[in-house]
């Protein structure tokens, strides 16, 4: 809900600012989503009479006005707005006026027609997206006065998201309400004045579904003007809400809407056959609404009628059959209470929401009926003029929602909130939240007003209190596990959440001890440098690890030796590494693969678990992290130096090694199966980059098969790297899909196959364009790596 920060300082008006009065109206449970200003900056406008005004000699659209604004002369300016007249009254800017957009008024020359200003309509001060015309002001407004001053546009706009239980803040009365009880001040209410009696013609009323609206009122009112102008405050608080107006009598039933949080509306009285029916539609009974949407409804929907058919939707919509126009003089007003069971998901049903459905299903206070119906009678006729009539009441007490006393105990309170009020303090509270407050032996019997339809229990109650005094006055206390919650940065991936992407590739969990056997410790990392404890638990244990390596291969070969003959085991935990003379701790996450790829099934072809295996697990890693790695051929002296490889981070950083242990490792180790390893730093992997939103491209996009020659040892990830390298923005993706070595190809050079996939964002790429992009691939390819294409 949208309102208009003003509008709710002339019912509360806290010392307070409007960041105040936001984080306020948020720490009580009314989340503030927006807050915007009323209008745009802009400057040097204000209230202008034409005066008079000829056409323009050399331009037809053109008209020279001679226009008053107060100043010691009228000023003459250009207009080209079909409704600029004589006597009309605008806003005009003056020379040296700033308006939206940082554009700014200078005297200038139109056609040769000398113009010291501009006639402004409601787009060019910024206050509405689109606009037919200039913004016509009303006959009594100032001249001279500042534009922003008479329309009060020093003003801000305040959007809250309220959750579906606290249905009493759907007005402007309900947020002052609670503004009041929280600053401790007087909600300022308008007075309802009560209109007399001026004719006795009424229209009679029959409720046949009294369970679904227990109270309908409604009175005739004749001789309404329907052609008024509603007054600019009127006007103004409803487009600060997101409402255009439509007239007075709608503008009258929308502004009761957002001032009370009671939905009401208007009927042509011409219009009406006979009495007025609220009753349970006919199956396949047909309306019109106000929206032009014809709608077949179904037994279960509300509707009020006439004699002869549906006239609206109860609590959803009008029809356009009874609806108020040009020609209406006279009009049947309604206001009603409709029980949020018969209206909940009507609206839905029939691909609707409006305001009314919006405050029907959470509800409205069944008490407010009359109080809305005299304020929109008064507003009315003060407008459109009319005399009054009798109101026709249709009222079943005991179908109305009962208001039943809440018991509130003190010690449940302090064991809740862990505070210890005064009996007085929280009774005072509770009286300005609007409730009745019968004080009993520490406790209080409360019985919520009928605007509060959230307050049903004991713990709704502590919930205000809570509010009321503050979240955050509320002492704090550790939970009982004496632990506080540690903030979760989006950017960081908790490690568990790595372990089970291993384990959902089949890897089991192995935790091993950081201190090793020193032969083995020399075997796998002869070139590294390792701490010797001084008191070792055994000979096999008296050394810190360097890599986790260490205790896979003597926990993989356990299994092995147990008839185990496939294995997956990754480990997580530290390192101890010398550098620079002072020992390290390094968080690692290290992997052991071995055996068959996969378990035994009779769908697919068993084999043995090779290079690329444990090389796709280590890149779902850091696919998960959303960090781009390369692998880079390289020695280890734990590795097979033709099956190893370096893992580099986009920055050339080294942060781990993959690859086949090294045969003589295998045979001295005991193992008679190949083995696959890898080792990479937990920080690189767990600072992962968020991901962020990229609009799809409505053009299309198109694929090109490349097929190159290039030597045998250029690897795919070479030729990768020097497309991205390229750095072409249409280019989407890249990927290998065929090597081939043998008939046709020349010996020492291998085929590779490439599907480019390339796409514009902001247009259709032409096939010059798309040869463009493929050209300066093909000239680096050549350049750096040799590559042509194949013939």
């Amino acid at each position: 809900m949208q309102i208009s920060e003003n509008w709710l300082r002339t019912y509360v008006n806290p010392a307070k600012s409007t960041e105040e009065l936001v984080a306020q109206l948020t720490m009580a449970g009314l989340e503030v989503d927006s807050v915007t200003p009323a209008a745009a900056e802009f400057s040097g406008v204000v209230v202008g009479q034409v005066l008079s005004m000829i056409q323009h000699p050399d331009a037809d659209r053109l008209r020279i006005c001679q226009v008053e604004v107060g100043a010691e002369a009228p000023l003459q300016i250009v207009c080209g707005a079909a409704n600029v007249r004589p006597g009309l009254k605008i806003p005009a800017a003056l020379v040296g006026a700033e308006l939206p957009g940082d554009f700014k008024i200078k005297k200038s020359k139109l056609r040769g027609a000398e113009s010291l200003g501009m006639l402004c309509s409601e787009k060019e001060l910024g206050l509405a997206a689109t606009s037919e015309g200039l913004m016509e002001l009303a006959a009594d407004a100032p001249v001279g006065t500042d534009i922003r001053q008479y329309l009060d546009l020093n003003d801000t706009l305040i959007e809250v998201d309220l959750t579906p239980n606290r249905a009493d803040c759907l007005s402007v009365e309900g947020i002052a309400r609670e503004v009041a009880v929280l600053n401790q001040l007087t909600c300022q209410v308008p007075a309802t004045i009560q209109l007399p009696v001026e004719h006795q013609d009424t229209v009679s009323v029959v409720v046949d579904a009294v369970d679904a609206c227990p109270r309908y009122l409604g009175r005739l009112i004749k001789g309404v003007n329907v052609n008024a102008e509603s007054p600019l405050w009127l006007q103004e608080r409803l487009r600060r809400s997101g409402i255009r107006s439509l007239g007075p009598v709608v503008d009258v039933t929308n502004y009761v809407l957002l001032e009370l949080g009671q939905p009401l509306h208007a009927f042509d009285a011409a219009k009406l056959s006979g009495d007025i029916q609220v009753r349970w539609a006919v199956a396949g009974e047909k309306i019109s609404l106000l929206n032009e949407q014809v709608l077949t409804l179904e037994a279960d929907t509300l509707v009020i009628a006439d004699a002869h058919q549906a006239l609206a939707l109860a609590g959803v919509m009008g029809g356009s059959e009874s609806a108020v126009s040009d020609s209406t003089q006279d009009i049947f007003l309604e206001c009603a209470f409709f029980a949020p069971a018969s209206i909940a998901g009507k609206a839905r049903k029939y691909g609707l929401h409006t305001d009314s459905s919006h405050r029907f299903e959470r509800g409205v206070d069944p008490f407010l009926q009359a109080r809305a119906l005299a304020r929109a009678t008064e507003l009315i006729v003060s407008i459109a003029g009319g005399s009054v009539g009798e109101i026709t009441a249709a009222v079943s007490e005991a179908q109305l929602p009962k208001r039943l006393p809440v018991t509130l105990r003190k010690t449940q309170l302090e064991k809740i909130l862990g505070i210890s009020p005064s009996q007085s303090d929280i009774t005072l509270l509770l009286q300005r939240l609007g409730m009745q407050v019968v004080i009993a032996a520490d406790s209080w019997i409360v019985t919520p007003p009928g605007f509060r339809f959230d307050i049903a229990i004991e713990a709704d109650l502590i919930e205000e209190v809570a509010r009321i005094i503050g979240y955050n006055n509320l002492p704090m206390r550790s939970l009982l596990m004496r632990s506080a919650l540690g903030q979760a940065p989006e950017a960081l991936m908790p490690l568990d959440r790595v372990k089970d992407l291993l384990v959902d590739a089949g890897y089991q969990e192995a935790i091993t001890y950081s201190f090793v056997d020193e032969d083995i410790q020399h075997t796998i990392a002869p070139e590294q440098q390792f701490v010797r404890l001084q008191n070792p638990i055994s000979s096999e244990l008296s050394v810190m690890r360097t890599t986790l390596w260490c205790g896979l291969l003597r926990a993989a070969l356990y299994n092995l030796n147990r008839q185990q003959t496939r294995v997956r085991l990754f480990e997580t935990g530290l390192r101890f590494i010398q550098l620079d003379g002072q020992l390290q701790q390094q968080k690692m996450l290290a992997g052991l693969a071995l055996g068959a790829n996969q378990v035994e099934q009779w769908g697919e072809a068993i084999r043995k678990v090779d290079f690329f295996d444990i090389k796709a697990d280590v890149e779902a890693l850091f696919t998960l992290a959303r960090v781009q790695v390369k692998f880079r051929t390289g020695t280890h002296p734990a590795l097979h130096p033709g099956q190893t490889a370096e893992i580099i981070t986009a920055n050339g950083e080294s942060i781990g090694w993959i690859g086949m242990l090294h045969p003589n490792l295998e045979k001295q180790l005991g193992f008679e199966t190949r083995v696959y390893l890898f080792e990479l730093q937990q920080d690189q992997l767990l600072h992962k980059n968020v991901s962020r939103f990229a609009p799809l491209s409505k053009f299309p996009s198109v694929r090109r098969d490349l097929a190159l020659l290039v030597k045998t040892e250029v690897s795919a990830a070479e030729i990768l790297e020097c497309i991205h390298e390229c750095a072409q923005n249409d280019l989407q993706e890249v990927s290998i899909f065929d090597v081939y070595q043998g008939q046709g190809v020349e010996p020492g050079m291998k085929s590779v196959a490439l599907s480019l996939i390339i796409q514009n964002s902001s247009q259709t790429l032409t096939d010059a364009e798309i040869d463009g992009i493929l050209a300066i691939l093909l000239q680096a390819l050549n350049s750096k790596l040799s590559a042509r294409l194949r013939d």
